[in-house]
């Protein structure tokens, strides 16, 4: 019997509102979109797969529009009529053929493995190796930009019991400003909860020097990015002297850049997220460079809706080690979804779905609806 092969390429880009706006350093996002592809093959497996970028083009080299036009003009040639039960020889063709664009190929393999895992009536976790736990511990960041409003919303976070540590997104004032407001957030929730702070790349090495021990003073037990992600070897001194650890997150946008970042001991934690190194599978290679060089893993978001933050969670679910837990909030953030069964978040967790493949299904109603015309 020959082997089904992938016959069409569907490519949706889906604009959803969100509960508040989110403030990052470098953009202010009052809403989220999702490029959501399928992948139908001859056997009657649609496999789906996610790439959602963050502010567009603000924060990497692929925007939703580019990966859509990508994804139909360069990808679909590659895997049309090819074999869909041979992931390995799929993303090898891809790889050679297409240069960078981890955003679009994490979508693909996300589709190939999501599909396979339906054909064989396993979880993508289990395509990967198996999982080694049910649930993933998950943070909540506070965004706003407003003190008071965010520490209701964090003791509301800790009354549900949904989350119990908290990233707070800085940069965009002066450094004392954003301080003073981390200090604050800290300050009401003492010892109930943790605080992180995520700088996305707004600070110069003088300027974090300083901050990162008045932070530690603050009660801060983790800052993200704090330099541009070019500076390899700031990060490596700055880490040398800061009194709390850093992670590298913007700096990692490839398996390669993880590499370098070990070898020059830049962070101790590194951020892993399925976009930016191509898609599940590949995560779990610079999984296996962080833990090599005994450096801790976190698992990262896009703010990726259901189909991608589900994608994130099998392949983290396999990791021996998540001493950082992860931030797959992204569907919480949404007021509206585009699957059946939403994901279920209790007792600080996300907990990940049983079912074939990634476990969920797209609701062709809403996705319609919602899908950019």
């Amino acid at each position: 019997m020959s082997s089904p092969v992938v016959q069409r390429v569907e490519v949706l880009i889906v604009d959803l509102p969100t509960i508040r706006p989110h403030k990052l350093a470098m953009r202010t996002m009052k809403g989220q979109t999702l490029v959501l592809l399928k992948l139908h093959c001859s056997d009657g497996v649609v496999g789906i797969g996610e790439a959602t970028t963050i502010g567009g083009l603000s924060y990497g080299a692929e925007s939703p529009e580019s990966i859509k036009t990508n994804l139909e003009a360069w990808f679909a040639p590659l895997i049309v009529g090819e074999d869909a039960t041979n992931i390995n020889r799929l993303l090898k063709r891809i790889n050679q053929q297409v240069r960078g664009n981890t955003f679009a190929k994490s979508a693909v393999e996300t589709a190939l493995l999501d599909a396979q895992g339906k054909r064989l009536d396993i979880s993508v976790a289990d395509l990967l190796g198996g999982r080694v736990r049910e649930g993933l511990e998950c943070a909540w960041t506070l965004a706003s930009g407003d003190t008071v409003r965010d520490i209701d919303e964090a003791e509301q976070m800790l009354d549900l019991r949904r989350h119990r540590h908290f990233k707070l997104k800085i940069g965009a004032n002066d450094p004392l400003v954003d301080i003073a407001h981390v200090s604050a957030i800290k300050r009401a929730l003492g010892d109930r909860a943790s605080v992180r702070v995520d700088v996305n790349q707004a600070w110069s090495e003088a300027v974090a020097i300083r901050a990162s021990q008045m932070l530690a003073d603050a009660g801060v037990e983790l800052i993200e990015q704090p330099l541009h992600r070019s500076d390899r070897l700031g990060m490596a001194r700055l880490s040398a002297k800061s009194p709390i650890p850093l992670m590298a997150d913007e700096a990692i946008e490839s398996v390669a850049d993880s590499f370098a970042l070990a070898q020059m001991a830049a962070a101790p934690i590194f951020a892993l997220k399925i976009a930016k190194t191509g898609g599940p599978k590949s995560v779990l290679k610079t999984a296996a460079i962080a833990e090599a060089a005994g450096i801790a893993l976190y698992g990262g978001t896009m703010l990726e809706g259901t189909v991608g933050t589900v994608a994130s969670a099998q392949a983290f679910s396999t990791f021996e080690s998540l001493e950082w837990h992860t931030e797959l909030f992204g569907p919480l953030l949404l007021t509206e979804d585009v699957v059946i069964n939403p994901l279920q978040y209790r007792d600080f967790q996300l907990i990940l779905p049983s079912g074939s493949g990634l476990g969920v299904h797209l609701d062709e109603e809403k996705l319609a609806f919602f899908s950019r015309k």
